[in-house]
């Protein structure tokens, strides 16, 4: 008796080591532990759908989960086909479903013009997953000011659809470690409203956001979410490959601003208990209760970007990882 007993709990164990490991607590690390840099999400159907950067097979990544803890890497490209003004190189993708079911991906990639400065591009697919088929017209791209990257689209309650993105003058140089170290060179947030499709423009661009003295060189990654009136527009400072890259957030009563910066950041190197190194390109879902962002995952190397979850509290004007 003892003996099939002891079989059985040795085989209890066995299983238990073997399955799979969840998210547990924002304390318990990356859900994702390769390279899925400048993450964003999105909910169909139940089911969560992750993508990111380039890691040099893929032009934009893309993980699944069925309860955003667990995540599964697909190993596919949403965009397997680069538009003809690129050279690749894609950063930051997101992607938003339109009032009839279809998807638009948003994406920065390298000029071809100049390969060392990106535009912000878009894709469509009837599917998730893709592949997506990109315009051969870039959305954004201002080469003359450094660019542009981190693209994120915003349905408003209205339905009035949006894109943020970055101007990338610190692509320009000015020196520093990511470029712009002098402050000679503006690096804004943009807002802009697009029609129905996600894709056509409507009007011009408009500046909500630009780097204080806490920012360092330059604010990037936006995210645009709305709460209880509120328009929380997420977004990290610094450079990305040091130690004070960070995540932080401003508050509006419009969309279009004017935006006051919480008073400090939310997401910064030494937080959850040590375990954070460079936290930043946060993604936060519509409803303001879900992130995702990435961390480095060995501090002061930057070459393996981890995803990484949390829950998020919204409310008053005020964000707190909950």
């Amino acid at each position: 008796m003892f003996t099939e007993a002891l079989i059985l709990l040795l085989s209890i164990t066995s299983f238990s080591s073997q399955a799979p490991l969840t998210q547990r607590a924002f304390s318990n690390g990356p859900v994702i532990t390769s390279n899925f840099p400048d993450p964003a999400f999105i909910n169909v159907g139940g089911t969560y759908y992750a993508f990111a950067t380039s890691n040099g097979a893929q032009n934009v990544q893309i993980a699944t989960s069925p309860d955003f803890n667990t995540w599964t890497v697909t190993g596919s490209d949403a965009l397997p086909t680069i538009p003809s003004w690129s050279t690749g190189d894609v950063w930051a993708p997101d992607v938003l479903q339109l009032a009839d079911g279809s998807f638009v991906l948003y994406f920065a990639a390298a000029s071809s013009a100049n390969t060392s400065l990106h535009c912000v591009g878009t894709a469509t697919s009837s599917s998730v997953e893709g592949p997506y088929t990109a315009s051969d017209t870039a959305f954004a791209c201002p080469l003359d000011q450094g660019g542009a990257i981190d693209p994120a689209g915003f349905a408003d309650s209205s339905g009035s659809l949006y894109v943020v993105y970055k101007v990338d003058g610190n692509s320009l140089g000015g020196g520093g470690i990511c470029g712009n170290g002098d402050g000679s060179h503006s690096t804004p947030i943009m807002l802009q409203a697009v029609a129905a499709d996600g894709v056509t423009l409507s009007g011009g661009p408009t500046q909500i956001l630009d780097r204080g003295s806490a920012d360092g060189p330059l604010v990037e990654a936006p995210s645009l979410v709305l709460v209880d009136g509120t328009y929380y527009l997420f977004f990290s400072s610094n450079c990305y490959n040091g130690p004070d890259y960070d995540t932080s957030y401003a508050t509006a009563g419009a969309v279009g601003g004017p935006y006051a910066k919480a008073s400090s950041p939310l997401l910064v190197s030494g937080g959850d208990g040590g375990a954070l190194n460079s936290p930043g390109s946060a993604t936060v879902g519509p409803a303001g209760q879900q992130m995702v962002f990435h961390a480095d995952s060995v501090a002061g190397n930057s070459e393996v970007r981890q995803m990484w979850t949390a829950g998020v509290t919204i409310g008053g004007g005020v964000v707190a990882i909950s």
